[in-house]
């Protein structure tokens, strides 16, 4: 989540990512978009990596929920705004009742409440659909590996701009309670993540090995029942841990 990197938090942003694999080997993905040139082009760009597979495309939210039932893909390139059902819908379709499958979602504005919304609900994060063939790709390999991923150049502006607003959600009495269980040095850590601070940047800041952060953050994230570094930056702002700038 770091400003100026293609990708977040760990050392697996790279094309030598060796995650999930389907039948064929590779990255297993589903493309959910209801333009037919998108999902098309998008195909197209993907399958031309060596280390993902393009499984199937779905052309609205409803239909991506059973595609993935269906297919079983490893990640779902889900666009936001479709008809029947939304992303976001669907994403939190898709987390529910599937932990395996990873939603990666793609929008046309950097600064949007609906992926603000799908951040929300399980998304593992998300890229804007101009991003380079290579910052697509290594999105899909970041988010397989079970990290989170923010378009570079929005990150802290989105939960920030967000995070203002007057009726922005707060935490839960049971989200407290969990809160409250964390360590200070957990917390401390948190409140890092939620900063855009890699692994790596957190174990410089800190004075530590990188991987004691690896184990806090872990701790973190099954302390307050979240799925990734995604959820836990967006539990952070909820909680007012960081402030808002």
């Amino acid at each position: 989540m770091t400003e100026g990197t293609n990708a977040t938090s760990g050392s697996n942003a790279t094309s030598g990512f060796s995650g999930p694999s389907g039948p064929g080997g590779g990255i297993r993905v589903l493309i959910a978009d209801d333009q037919v040139m998108v999902r098309e082009g998008f195909s197209v760009l993907l399958g031309a990596m060596p280390d993902i597979e393009v499984v199937g495309e779905a052309v609205n939210g409803r239909d991506a929920v059973e595609r993935v039932r269906e297919l079983a893909p490893d990640v779902v390139l889900m666009d936001i705004r479709m008809p029947e059902m939304n992303g976001i819908e669907a994403t939190r379709e898709i987390v529910a009742a599937d932990g395996a499958a990873k939603v990666l979602v793609l929008t046309t504005f950097d600064l949007d409440e609906y992926v603000y919304q799908a951040l929300r609900a399980g998304a593992s994060g998300f890229l804007l659909k101009d991003a380079s063939a290579r910052q697509l790709a290594d999105g899909v390999r970041v988010v397989a590996a079970g990290e989170a991923l923010l378009a570079p150049s929005v990150t802290k502006r989105l939960i920030t701009e967000f995070s203002k607003l007057a009726d922005a959600p707060r935490l839960s009495a049971t989200a407290q309670a969990a809160y409250g269980d964390l360590t200070e040095r957990e917390t401390e850590v948190l409140i890092l993540i939620a900063q855009g601070l890699s692994n790596a940047e957190i174990a410089e800041r800190l004075v530590v090995a990188e991987s004691t952060i690896k184990t806090h953050v872990s701790r973190i994230l099954v302390k307050l029942g979240l799925r990734d570094r995604t959820q836990a930056a967006v539990f952070a702002y909820e909680a007012r841990l960081v402030t808002p700038r």
